[in-house]
């Protein structure tokens, strides 16, 4: 089986939105300084891109969650693989992700940071699957709702490919007919 790729949101629209999102938080934000949680690896496209329209002082760090293992079904146990570098008490926390789809790693995540005394902690994402959604999870800046479908680009991979594409495609499968 061989796969092809679809657009859903070209580079110019996911750029659009990007500016947007980040004007809203820099009046959000204005006189404080953000501290933007990157969730790895996919997140990075959306935070690299979202911090340089973000008019406000702004800090950075990564961490790594995972909660499918080998498989393509989230098994409910989330497992930090990196954690932050620096402590997050006081700070005003933005938690940047590249979809939120349903909502159990998310949940667990903001939980856990919410424990590590931030002043205020909240989520940002470039795609929203709200149909997916099992735990509810309060998303206070979104790019885009989305279908239930599979995307790939701008961060979100495919078994490791497609996170350099520019913008966000749908992967359709073809079947090989012998």
């Amino acid at each position: 089986m061989s796969e092809h790729i679809k657009v859903l949101l070209t580079e110019e629209e996911v750029d659009a939105k990007i500016q947007l999102i980040g004007e809203q938080i820099s009046r959000d934000y204005a006189g404080r300084q953000v501290h933007l949680i990157c969730v790895l690896k996919g997140g990075s496209f959306f935070m690299c891109e979202l911090a340089k329209r973000i008019t406000v002082p702004v800090s950075l760090d990564f961490m790594a969650v995972s909660s499918y293992g080998s498989g393509t079904k989230s098994g409910g146990v989330v497992k930090i693989v990196k954690d932050l570098d620096e402590p997050i008490r006081g700070k005003d926390v933005l938690v940047v992700e590249d979809i939120v789809d349903s909502g159990r790693t998310l949940s667990y995540l903001l939980e856990m940071l919410w424990a590590r005394g931030p002043e205020t902690l909240r989520l940002c994402t470039l795609l929203d699957k709200p149909e997916r959604r099992v735990v509810d999870v309060d998303v206070d800046y979104t790019g885009f709702q989305i279908p239930d479908k599979f995307v790939v680009g701008y961060g979100l991979d495919y078994d490791q490919r497609y996170r350099n594409l520019p913008y966000i495609g749908v992967v359709e499968f073809d079947s090989e007919e012998e």
